[in-house]
């Protein structure tokens, strides 16, 4: 990205080159697993219909786990068939300032995440130590010995054993070092044994390979159970901080490291892949020090603030997410930016479902998802594996050309260096059970995956009513808008709607259990799509919509902001955690710097879209499409 005052908001730019990726050690282990299954979420708000209340800033899913990221020239053409936010109806603002230029995400470091906790507490990697009780049983194992009882566990030394002496011959260190080989290093047994007049704990697998094996897959064995202290809670929690990396991708590096399947790890929420987050993870009886260890193997990803609690994590459990934001290259005076973050703080901006939930691709999330409840699977099938236009990855062109060819699926799939992308999957069913049985075939796909066509659908559907709503009648509540009184939704009356404001107002995501407006056009845009509003449960339940209710505005909380002025583009701007744990300085600011960027704080809700709060402050397209068409003008 140029340094110069681009006229544009490069909200989704393609990734700089890292100069460190995450990386493994060769001393640290790896194995491919599995995806975590799905959760089931439960309302929009407390979510109740599955709409997510936890992804931050979420991703498309077609074709994403294919391969890596395509290269600028090839984005840029594959965006010139993309989405702009008129196609999924975001069309209104609350605030009539002036909009301004500016780069968001130039680099990673420019968007920073805290996660705020159900206490309601910011999340912050602060403390890279382990419990006091487990530090006390770690410091009855020396380095070294721990390097070889973890290359014993790893089967580095396969038909070997580990010998301790016990210097200090007593019965409690002896249990002190059974139980700390016991608990550090899973699958491995211990016994005592006395030679030359000295005593040896000597430790070693009880049954070769498959014992260990079975270890690693079947956490609940009863060694685990047995040799876990009773007085410890089961549940190993931490704070997971990570840089320009998605959660389950960092969660499925710390799997392998760990041998664990990924689903043994749980958490309250996803959080974007292009910036510096930090939010709390949960895995079951893996000890802090083991999780600590890993920081040695690990780049751009770090664990600390360990605790041990009885309890998982659960999806939507927390309160919101706290977002740091620089955006570099503004071209709004003081004035224009001190008003729009006024506005931004007093009136809040649309709660719209971002351009991020509805995919990067030319074929739509919410068509996929249309399609499903039309109960139209060959369309389904169409959608995700016909040729579409813009640029792809060369092995997705053959696969959807053969595809297309010859409608046969292990011929297809065989295009695929990758088969765990949502169109290796579905052609793995498809291969499985037969171009008849779609439904099922379709099965194969994670259900979170599945799950959010649908939920891309209904937030199009949310999205237009509610510019429709606000066109019609404005900021301010009118007779027939709906209310929450606990958890039901309650049709204003005109004099009720009095004593209401915007901020009070929800509107329904479209399902079978839900309310809708007095003054809604909801069944004639379902009917136009050929879809019936008194009846939307599905002959597959997963696909059944209830529906759930959603605030219009939303005003963010916590919000502060400076204009800032630097010389060194290169610099990141935020003051990030694990550079406070590194005790490096913060970034240096300098009142005649050439460049000027807008610092930007603020707290928001689970499931609101952090680029919505800055559309209502630049008043600028977000989508894809419309930024690389201005970057394109304006580099050209």
């Amino acid at each position: 990205m140029c340094p110069c005052p681009c006229h544009s908001l490069a909200l989704m730019a393609e990734p700089e080159p890292l100069t460190i990726q995450v990386g493994e050690k060769r001393s640290c282990p790896e194995e491919e697993e599995e995806d975590a299954p799905s959760k089931k979420p439960r309302v929009e708000g407390d979510h109740k219909n599955g709409v997510p209340a936890t992804q931050d800033e979420e991703e498309g899913i077609e074709g994403e786990e294919c391969d890596g990221e395509e290269d600028g020239e090839t984005f840029a053409d594959m965006m010139k068939h993309g989405l702009t936010e008129l196609d999924v109806g975001i069309l209104k603002y609350v605030s009539d300032h002036e909009g301004f230029s500016g780069v968001l995400k130039e680099r990673y470091s420019d968007f920073v995440v805290h996660e705020i906790n159900k206490q309601g507490k910011m999340v912050h990697l602060d403390d890279l130590s382990i419990p006091a009780d487990a530090a006390e049983e770690s410091d009855v194992l020396t380095e070294e010995q721990k390097k070889q009882l973890g290359e014993l566990q790893l089967f580095r030394n396969k038909e070997g054993s580990v010998s301790i002496e016990v210097i200090d011959d007593t019965k409690e260190k002896r249990t002190l070092v059974h139980k700390a080989i016991k608990t550090q290093f899973p699958g491995l047994e211990t016994k005592t044994e006395e030679k030359d007049g000295c005593k040896y704990i000597v430790a070693y697998h009880a049954a070769g390979k498959k014992a260990l094996a079975g270890i690693f897959q079947l956490p609940q064995h009863n060694s685990w159970k047995h040799f876990w202290p009773k007085n410890r809670g089961s549940f190993c929690h931490f704070v997971l901080y990570k840089e320009n990396k998605d959660t389950m991708d960092a969660i499925n590096v710390l799997s392998k490291f760990l041998r664990l399947r990924p689903n043994m790890f749980s958490y309250m929420g996803t959080k974007d892949k292009r910036a510096i987050t930090v939010q709390e993870i949960a895995v079951l009886r893996i000890t802090a020090e083991r999780l600590a260890h890993l920081n040695k193997c690990l780049m751009n990803l770090k664990v600390g603030n360990f605790c041990y609690k009885n309890h998982p994590l659960k999806l939507g459990e927390l309160q919101g997410n706290h977002f740091t934001v620089v955006i570099r290259n503004i071209s709004g005076t003081d004035e224009q930016v001190n008003q729009a973050l006024k506005s931004l703080k007093q009136t809040g901006f649309i709660n719209y479902y971002g351009m991020q939930r509805f995919g990067t691709t030319a074929v739509p999330t919410q068509h996929v998802g249309r399609a499903i409840l039309k109960n139209d699977w060959n369309e389904v099938m169409d959608l995700i594996l016909k040729p579409r236009p813009g640029a792809e990855k060369e092995f997705l062109v053959r696969c959807r050309e053969e595809w297309a060819k010859t409608q046969d699926p292990e011929a297809a799939l065989k295009k695929l260096p990758n088969k765990r992308c949502v169109e290796g999957q579905l052609l793995r069913g498809l291969s499985m059970h037969g171009k008849k049985n779609i439904v099922t075939a379709f099965g194969l796909i994670p259900r979170n995956n599945r799950l959010m066509y649908i939920h891309s659908y209904q937030s199009v559907v949310w999205n237009t009513m509610v510019s429709r709503r606000i066109e019609a009648f404005g900021l301010k509540a009118v007779e027939g808008d709906l209310v929450l009184r606990g958890t039901t939704a309650h049709v204003l009356s005109a004099e009720e709607a009095e004593s209401h404001s915007i901020h009070d107002i929800v509107m329904p995501l479209p399902g079978y259990d839900v309310i809708y407006p007095s003054h809604h056009g909801y069944g004639e845009l379902l009917s136009a799509d050929g879809l019936d509003i008194d009846n939307m449960r599905h002959k597959v339940k997963d696909y059944s919509l209830a529906g759930a209710y959603r605030r219009i505005i939303i005003r963010p909380a916590d919000v502060s902001w400076e204009i800032i002025q630097y010389d060194d583009p290169r610099i990141p701007l935020v003051h990030s955690d694990y550079e406070k744990l590194e005790n490096k300085p913060p970034p240096v600011f300098n009142k005649e710097g050439k460049y000027r960027a807008l610092r930007l704080e603020f707290s928001l809700p689970p499931s609101t879209y952090a680029t919505m709060a800055i559309r209502e402050v630049l008043k600028l397209d977000t989508s894809i499409k419309k930024q690389t068409q201005l970057n394109t003008t304006w580099f050209n």
